[in-house]
């Protein structure tokens, strides 16, 4: 308490004791017992009334002891299972957690992960796939400020995701627990195949495999590639001591349409412990059709060679580009990107109103927007010499195909001139444009539909850009190029919009993720969130079928087949109230990732130990595990201080008290007759 909460308490205490004095003891005749109870009464009901109004805060300390996590993490991939170690591994978890001494010194937290970290005490060892990088940014954001130690028990061997070595705090120290027998035995393994998914008919497509050998001899093997009971590839391959990788580069023939699956092949006479990983099928998909696109520009920009990238990473497309006077003809483009239109292409608008070709306009600095407006009668611009940074906002009620945000809130601004963009028709609005905080009615990416033909507009330069950012954000273009992709798939298409449009793959690798998009519009072309999707899905082997509801998201219907066995399946999605549907069908390949390993990954692991200031142990060295951690005087309980503070008009007692102390002297002086 302060120095002036006490003297306001002196000088209640004496107010209290001076009212109570003047009421019951001035000028009073007698001095009875029942003077002084009521006097008292008096004086508690006074005095807590003016301890409420001056309402002291009371301080109470306590002190409290904090003990260092220490999180178990147990890998519940399948692979630890194909290693003959999930027995090894639950003796060394249950050895961990029910040790007193470690329960003592630390809060023990346990915790497993395959595709994920998650809390847990059970384990199954039934996980598809292993991401040891997702535990390191997993702890971080549980434990970001406290200095701690991890168990992490484990066979080392990663199926996803990133380095894992950079993804822990170099600052937190991490004991793995090494799960397999860490002895170097033969084995060839198909560690990587790289492949186009799609191909074109009567052409050569490349497969690129890296094949890998763990051994200590000279071994001879063949590797091969085969479709059913044909061998497309064979060729001989010598491995060594100091030879213990390949690259191996086949170009196949694609003869046949549709999706074609093939299986890569390593064998050798020598004895192995593990021949699962000796084979790897793979699909690609033979088309015998080509969107070709033509970017007509006149002047150089980062812009072009940005989409021209982000289009032909799909295989279909091919990107030409063309200056506007060295067009001739357009009979051999499907759809034409105009950059930066001016009046030098006078030519290709007269020539594509003969072509009726769909296009994309792209503005910018360089743009000739009276020559524009004259050709287009989507917008009227009334664009001013100043240039403008626009921002963009992503509209989640586009519904003209499925798109996700990428982030584009977070992409670096767009250049346009300033001014004034006014709609002419209809249009839907991908991503709308802001300037600083103040969002406009101008688009900054829109897309319209008019009597069969398509547009799309792009009202600012430096796309080039976001894909930087997008690769940032990402580690990847993969989600920048698949939004360009799903525009110029828009654009090569002129078949009027179906009602129920469905996305989905035509082939998925065994434990990847089976996901399968679905729209569905009413009869104004608007997107229907009340609509209610089915999908029936069957094997075309042994005629099983199962049936699923489509869930909603923001702007599609989506369903997570996952666990589907290998095989061909085919699918039927239906809007259960208008009765329409949509069939297709995919193939799970027959590939399991986690049984590709036939050691653990000790020397990572131990890098790992090595730049966290750890230690690497094997499953029968737990003893010692337990012990470094004892005896480690850089975790120690912390004891934190608490300071509680409480206003005394907190405190319900004392009303109570005020209260009792007037009621308990008015019936006393009611009973005594001195009312």
């Amino acid at each position: 308490m302060t120095t002036t909460t006490v003297l306001l308490l002196l000088l209640s205490v004496i107010l209290a004791g001076g009212v109570s004095f003047f009421q019951y003891f001035y000028k009073a005749k007698t001095s009875s017992k029942i003077n002084w109870f009521l006097a008292f009464l008096r004086f508690i009901a006074i005095f807590g009334l003016l301890v409420l109004l001056i309402n002291p805060i009371l301080t109470r300390k306590s002190f409290e002891t904090i003990k260092i996590p220490l999180p178990i993490i147990v890998d519940n991939s399948s692979s630890i299972t194909e290693l003959n170690s999930n027995e090894s591994a639950l003796e060394v978890y249950k050895k961990l957690t029910s040790n007193s001494a470690l329960q003592e010194k630390y809060e023990v937290q346990s915790y497993q992960f395959s595709s994920e970290l998650e809390s847990a005490e059970t384990y199954d060892f039934k996980g598809t796939q292993t991401r040891i990088d997702g535990v390191g940014k997993g702890l971080k954001s549980i434990h970001k400020s406290v200095n701690h130690p991890t168990v992490i028990i484990t066979d080392g061997n990663q199926t996803q995701g990133s380095d894992y070595i950079y993804s822990f705090d170099e600052n937190k120290s991490v004991y793995p627990i090494v799960l397999g027998d860490t002895t170097s035995v033969l084995d060839l393994k198909i560690s990587q195949l790289n492949v186009n998914k799609y191909a074109f008919l009567k052409n050569k497509f490349p497969v690129e495999v890296f094949v890998n050998y763990s051994g200590n001899k000279n071994v001879n093997a063949t590797f091969s590639i085969s479709q059913g009971n044909s061998i497309l590839s064979k060729q001989n391959v010598s491995f060594s001591n100091s030879q213990k990788s390949q690259l191996i580069t086949v170009l196949l023939p694609a003869e046949k349409v549709g999706v074609q699956v093939f299986k890569a092949t390593i064998a050798s006479s020598e004895p192995e412990k593990n021949t699962y990983n000796n084979t790897k099928n793979f699909a690609v998909e033979i088309i015998d059709q080509k969107s070709e696109i033509a970017i007509v520009s006149s002047i150089n920009h980062p812009d072009i060679g940005a989409l021209k990238r982000a289009i032909e990473t799909n295989q279909q497309r091919k990107v030409t580009i063309v200056k506007p006077n060295q067009i001739n003809s357009l009979q051999d483009f499907n759809v034409l990107i105009l950059y930066q239109p001016t009046s030098e292409f006078k030519s290709v608008f007269e020539k594509n109103n003969l072509a009726n070709l769909n296009t994309w306009i792209v503005t910018g600095l360089h743009t000739d927007f009276t020559f524009l407006n004259q050709q287009q009668t989507t917008f009227e611009f009334k664009m001013s010499g100043q240039q403008e940074d626009y921002l963009s906002t992503f509209s989640s009620q586009f519904n003209l195909f499925a798109i996700d945000n990428i982030g584009f809130e977070n992409f670096p601004p767009l250049q346009n001139p300033f001014g004034t963009i006014t709609s002419k028709s209809n249009y839907d609005k991908l991503i709308g444009a802001r300037i600083r905080n103040v969002e406009l009615d101008s688009p900054l990416l829109a897309y319209t539909e008019n009597q069969g033909k398509r547009s799309a507009f792009l009202l600012g330069e430096n796309i080039w850009k976001w894909r930087l950012q997008s690769h940032i954000d990402q580690q990847s273009f993969e989600k920048f190029d698949v939004f360009i992709d799903k525009t110029i798939q828009f654009l090569s298409s002129n078949n009027a919009r179906k009602s129920l449009v469905v996305t989905h793959e035509n082939f998925y690798n065994s434990g990847d993720a089976i996901e399968i998009n679905a729209q569905y519009f009413n009869k104004n072309y608007e997107f229907d969130d009340n609509a209610r999707l089915s999908i029936t899905v069957k094997n075309k082997a042994t005629n099983q079928t199962k049936s699923y509801d489509l869930l909603k998201s923001t702007n599609s219907y989506k369903v997570n087949l996952d666990g589907l066995s290998a095989g061909n399946y085919s699918f039927t999605v239906t809007e259960n109230n208008s009765k329409t549907s949509y069939s297709g069908f995919f193939e799970v390949l027959d590939f399991d990732i986690e049984k590709q390993f036939v050691n653990p990954d000790y020397a990572k692991l131990n890098q790992l130990a090595t730049q966290t200031n750890g230690k690497t142990f094997l499953a029968t060295q737990i003893d010692e595990l337990i012990a470094s951690l004892l005896a480690n005087e850089n975790y120690k309980p912390i004891q934190k201080e608490i300071v509680k503070k409480t206003p005394i008009i907190d405190w319900v007692w004392l009303l109570i008290i005020i209260s009792l102390a007037l009621v308990s002297e008015w019936f006393i002086r009611k009973y005594n007759g001195l009312l």
